[in-house]
């Protein structure tokens, strides 16, 4: 993965993300880009919630089935340290 040094970390933690989700089957989209016939899995990146905008929202046969925050890397892999924000974000 190339990154450019303007990036922002959670620029960077995005490119990861993107490329993770790609590898994993995943057709990744813009939301102004949603196509849920691309694919089976669809991550749909700035998903508009209820709550406010999710970062990628996943969808199996067009159904929402979970949501994937982007942190920068100094934040760490706690799952505890976005938890809530998720949850909202899954209940909306």
């Amino acid at each position: 993965m190339t990154t450019s040094v303007n990036q922002s970390p959670e620029q960077i933690a995005r490119d990861t993300i993107d490329q993770q989700l790609a590898k994993s089957g995943w057709v990744v989209q813009d939301k102004s880009e949603l196509n849920f016939n691309a694919g089976l899995g669809v991550a749909v990146r700035e998903y508009q919630t209820e709550i406010g905008p999710a970062d990628y929202v996943l969808f199996v046969d067009r159904e929402a089935v979970g949501v994937v925050e982007s942190k920068a890397a100094s934040w760490g892999e706690t799952l505890t340290t976005v938890g809530e924000q998720s949850a909202g974000y899954a209940n909306s």
